[in-house]
């Protein structure tokens, strides 16, 4: 598959799942499988547990993360499309991400390169 990807991710007790962000183009969709995290996003913060899920439309601007503040792991799946062009923003960092020829560039916000 070219345009599709999923992650099983294990995240330890103290873990996040990735810096806040919100892609411009990619639909992002997580499943808990395990454990119980804390979805964090513009909206404030919202307990998980096994069996919900939560979805993230591109282009929304709603940055989210996943936190782990449990003493057990959390174990989740990431679903998402893997469109050319996408663009990544993280509104808590000085930090940006192009996807271009299949590669993500980062950037300051600035757009110096790192």
């Amino acid at each position: 598959m070219r345009n599709f990807g999923v992650n099983l991710t294990r995240l330890a007790p103290g873990a996040v799942s990735a810096l806040r962000h919100a892609h411009g183009l990619q639909d992002e969709f997580v499943d808990i499988l395990e454990g119980t995290p804390t979805l964090v996003s513009d909206a404030g913060k919202t307990p998980l547990k096994p069996g919900m899920c939560a979805g993230f439309r591109g282009g929304s601007g709603d940055a989210y993360h996943l936190v782990n503040a449990s003493d057990a792991d959390v174990v989740f799946l990431e679903l998402g499309d893997r469109l050319p062009g996408d663009s990544v923003i993280y509104p808590d960092d000085d930090l940006q991400a192009v996807r271009m020829d299949g590669a993500w560039r980062l950037s300051h916000k600035d757009g110096t390169p790192y």
